[in-house]
């Protein structure tokens, strides 16, 4: 048996954008899944997966992904792989390709978890990871756009940051991930994302973090979207993961984690997840988010609601 399940980030997305967000999730989850039929492990299936969604602007990860506060492009990735809990993250990293690669370069790589900043830039180059510069001229109308509408709140310039952020949600564009069991029932999540729109400069999300936006053991993998702040804080993948080791399955544990999310802290969460007899969860509390999944012997089905 085998599953794979994506996600293209929870968040406000545009109504006619939803035909491009399929079909981009589609193409991306088949890419995986002609390597799970091929007998690849759970780990190059989410990271393919994700490395198609850091690849296209529509998404907030890789090329095309938020500038922060500054203009810059600070960009954050992980992988895990269930059997051995080996992670490997880089966070803040700029002007690579496919940041999900640096990440999984890192796991196998180093005796490190977590690389950010310029020692995770440096990292990237002596790994053989070509200058690349992600920035799209779409991202820096939304940086311009994003810098207008900072000048419209009246506070100070910090505390202006979060009234913006509230005052316009859309600000908070999404992350990617994905989760995958493969035949030889290896588990393995990967996620990444360029952050929140005008994030302060060496801002570090829930998505480098194991256990916060990204998780994976013998029992399931997870992966995160939404607020970074909030997945910080209460362990969003990593509770998902003790809830299929308690027996769960990746639905129940989804619907669980959620109801605990937005009783807590608010409806700026989504979550995927794929526990190890290959079922699937999908949940997220807001607008909308793209999704895919895909399991042995199904259909491959995609959506931006659930």
């Amino acid at each position: 048996m085998y599953a794979i399940v994506l996600h293209g980030g929870a968040g406000r997305h545009q109504a006619d954008e939803a035909p491009q967000l399929l079909e981009s999730m589609r193409a991306a989850t088949e890419r995986a899944i002609r390597l799970l039929v091929a007998g690849a492990s759970a780990l190059d299936a989410v990271v393919a997966a994700v490395m198609a969604l850091e690849d296209n602007p529509l998404f907030n990860a890789g090329t095309g992904g938020s500038l922060n506060i500054d203009g810059h492009l600070e960009m954050d990735a992980a992988v895990m792989v269930g059997a051995d809990l080996r992670c490997g993250a880089v966070a803040a990293l700029q002007r690579v390709r496919n940041p999900v690669q640096v990440a999984r370069a890192v796991m196998e790589q180093t005796n490190h978890v977590l690389l950010a900043g310029e020692g995770a830039q440096r990292f990237a180059r002596a790994a053989g990871f070509d200058d690349y510069d992600p920035v799209t001229d779409d991202a820096r109308i939304a940086y311009s756009k994003a810098l207008r509408q900072l000048g419209n709140v009246n506070s100070s310039r910090f505390t202006g940051l979060r009234k913006m952020l509230d005052a316009y949600p859309q600000l908070r564009p999404g992350t990617v991930g994905a989760a995958a069991l493969d035949s030889s029932s290896g588990l393995a999540a990967a996620t990444s994302t360029g952050g929140m729109s005008l994030k302060m400069a060496g801002r570090v999300g829930d998505t480098p973090i194991a256990g916060a936006g990204n998780y994976a053991t013998t029992f399931g993998a997870a992966s995160a979207t939404g607020h970074g702040e909030i997945m910080l804080r209460c362990l969003a993948t990593k509770t998902l993961c003790d809830l299929m080791e308690a027996g769960q399955s990746a639905q129940q544990s989804i619907d669980a984690g959620m109801a605990r999310i937005v009783a807590d802290f608010g409806k700026d969460a989504g979550l995927i997840a794929v526990d190890k007899n290959g079922g699937i969860g999908v949940g997220h509390a807001t607008d909308g988010m793209p999704h895919a999944y895909y399991r042995e012997g199904g259909e491959l089905v995609t959506g931006v609601r659930f």
